[in-house]
């Protein structure tokens, strides 16, 4: 498994429940499309399971791009 996730927020936050907009707001997701590139933790895995169906999820390799 991959030590770093790349977090997408896909669909939009509107009429969620208030504690899965702040679950979203706190990965740094703001608005639809927004990415963020995040360590895996086990915080980070509690917070993607409360909105996993509201985000895309993709490792990302630590290897530096050229």
């Amino acid at each position: 498994m991959a030590e770093r996730l790349k977090v997408t927020l896909c669909r939009s936050l509107i009429g969620r429940p208030i504690g899965q907009r702040k679950v979203a707001l706190s990965l740094g997701l703001r608005r639809v499309g927004a990415a963020r590139v995040h360590a895996l933790t086990p915080a980070l895995r509690g917070a993607l399971r409360r909105v996993e169906h509201l985000v895309s999820i993709q490792e990302v390799s630590d290897e530096p791009s050229r």
